[in-house]
């Protein structure tokens, strides 16, 4: 499984419930041709290429993290976007993920991997591990520590305190092949997902039993097989330090060691501007920017309507920091406004559609990006990025786009002379949920509201904390109207179903909408996924996610509108550092320019 990051989104709450599987399921026919792609698409990540010549050998990098995570087992509860950082320095990968998206070998880690071809049963993958590759305490990596990562989160033993990850439940069985360092997996249905799987890998030493497993991994006494190896893990100080791995066999890494320092957002522009940080995501610090509190009332509150001010001023403060470059860009997380299908008046499939038809993604995407200094890229896709491998516009699924004639045709008609159209009486007035303290979100907020209100729609914007966003409102359906974000990753089969999975009923009787917190689903739209997550054949695949999505269109689950903004502040001199989009950073690459 590929384990994305899970983060406060600057423009909305990013949900990560990575669930599904694999299926055995026959191709559908292809999807009707698909609107022209928009004028601008997102640029996912702004690393800038790493010449290994041109950066030097030595030195220490200091990189800003939320906090020391609880543990560096990515597939335990307590898991952060830090563990997953850290992990990737640490730990193996059999594959990574290129700047579109697509799972490739690692070569440090692979020597070769392959499936059987498309329609061959039963899918068998061989893969053969690189014979240099060993944990730091010396032991090879061989077919053992496969063995036991696919018991710990195949879902058989409940002892194992774990998410269960896509892909695991779908094996068969596994076992060592030639010799130590090929495994054979044959998998019980075919599994499109084989190659997220694996990744990150831990040692068969904490894998191999529930008690083992279910220890929090920290510290720098467990073995570990990246560039990189712990020396400090220190929680109350806040300090996590990796030193180069002296039995690592891949390049050398650039950097002596590397600071992951716990630094707050709201500090991060200081702690760069005092020379204490060289690599800092400073997102939040930009977004969430707190404006100054009125001189005549220091403890008052700010009101929602200075969040974009304050946020202009802190990215201007971060653009003028000394030796700081920001790169911005796009990330690989999808904002949509979701539209709650189980209460009035939304309940209606058509009204859903004329307000999917009436929103202006080009107005919104304009008003959340512009101020960050990035291309309004406009999203057509639920399931994939704009730049992602095989994204495609699939908006005019959704009807004709004359939303005003939608409306009319709904029952929602708009008085003489303009106003909010009603039916029955009752005037067509909504709640959009936002995320609290978000400039990004206000901005987005304020462009939906202005652009639906032209059309006979009005919204009022309640916010809500992340702590209570979910819990309290998309869980329970507290709300209209949503902006939320989720995540793009290689694996959309798998990783985007939840979002879209149509509730079922538990015993007694309730709607569970599980992470569908639109409350509307089809049993083709399920069956859809489920056959992507078993197509080998990637044509054919894509084919099976593009009919998903037009199908999600058509249901007005929800309104792609664009990819989530991210900021990276790098200190001059740093180089293979900035956004990395799909990818995860090389961390043996990163390091001091020789020209610093």
């Amino acid at each position: 499984m590929r384990v994305r990051q899970l983060t406060a989104a600057a423009a909305a709450l990013l949900l990560a419930a990575v669930l599904g599987g694999c299926s055995d399921r026959p191709a559908p026919a292809r999807p009707p041709a698909p609107e022209p792609v928009p004028e601008v698409t997102a640029a996912t990540g702004d690393v800038p290429p790493t010449d290994r010549a041109a950066v030097g050998d030595g030195g220490t990098l200091r990189w800003a993290v939320d906090r020391v995570p609880a543990t560096l087992n990515v597939y335990q509860p307590a898991a952060t976007a830090d563990s997953a950082l850290l992990a990737h320095a640490l730990y193996p990968s059999l594959f990574r993920p290129d700047g579109h998206g697509r799972l490739v070998p690692d070569p440090d880690y692979l020597a070769g991997a392959e499936s059987t071809p498309p329609g061959q049963q039963p899918q068998v993958v061989t893969y053969r591990l690189n014979p240099h590759a060993v944990w730091s305490d010396g032991t090879p990596l061989t077919a053992a520590d496969l063995i036991a990562q696919r018991a710990a989160l195949s879902g058989l033993d409940p002892a194992y305190r774990s998410g269960h990850p896509a892909g695991y439940d779908a094996i068969d069985s596994i076992g060592q092949g030639a010799d130590p360092r090929e495994v054979k997996v044959t998998f019980r249905r075919p599994c499109a997902d084989w190659p997220s799987l694996f990744g990150p890998l831990y040692p068969a030493a904490e894998t191999s039993t529930a008690a083992a497993f279910n220890q929090a991994l920290a510290g720098g006494e467990h073995p570990s097989a990246g560039p990189y190896t712990v020396s400090r893990y220190d929680a109350e100080d806040g300090r996590v330090t990796v030193v180069r791995n002296p039995l690592w066999w891949g390049d050398r890494p650039k950097a002596d060691r590397i600071d992951f320092l716990a630094a707050a957002p709201e500090r991060r522009l200081d702690a760069l501007d005092q020379d204490l940080l060289d690599i800092a995501p400073v997102t939040a610090a930009v977004d969430r920017a707190a404006p100054p509190a009125p001189s005549a009332s220091p403890s008052a509150a700010a009101p929602p309507a200075a969040a974009p001010e304050a946020a202009a001023l802190a990215l201007r403060r971060a653009e003028s920091l000394p030796g700081i470059t920001v790169h911005r860009a796009a990330t690989a997380s999808l904002t949509q406004l979701t539209l709650n299908a189980a209460r009035a008046p939304l309940t209606d499939p058509a009204l859903r559609l004329a307000l999917g038809r009436a929103v202006d993604r080009r107005r919104v995407a304009a008003a959340a990006l512009t101020p960050l200094g990035l291309a309004p890229a406009t999203l057509g896709s639920h399931l994939l990025a704009g730049d992602q491998d095989g994204y495609r516009d699939n908006s005019a699924a959704a009807g004709p786009a004359d939303a005003a004639r939608l409306f009319d045709e709904a029952g929602w008609k708009r008085p003489d002379g303009g106003g909010t159209r009603a039916k029955d009486g009752k005037a067509l007035t909504l709640d959009l949920l936002v995320p609290a303290g978000s400039a990004t979100a206000k901005r987005t907020a304020d462009a939906l509201t202005a652009g639906l209100a032209e059309q006979g729609v009005a919204l009022r914007t309640v916010t809500a904390p992340a702590d209570t966003f979910v819990k309290d409102h998309l869980a329970v359906g507290d709300y209209d109207l949503a902006l939320f974000s989720w995540p793009a990753g290689p694996s959309p089969a798998s990783e985007q179903r939840p979002a879209y999975a149509k509730p079922r009923p538990d015993p007694d009787g309730t709607l569970d909408p599980g992470s569908n917190y639109a409350r509307s689903g089809t049993e083709e739209i399920d069956r859809l996924f489920d056959r992507a997550a078993g197509e080998l054949d990637r044509a054919t695949r894509l084919d099976l996610l593009q009919e998903a999505d037009v199908r999600i269109w058509q249901l007005g689950h929800s309104v792609p509108l664009y990819q989530r903004p991210e900021l990276v502040g790098v200190r001059s001199g740093v180089a293979g550092a900035g956004v990395w989009g799909f990818d995860w950073p090389r961390f043996q690459d990163v390091g001091w320019s020789l020209t610093s």
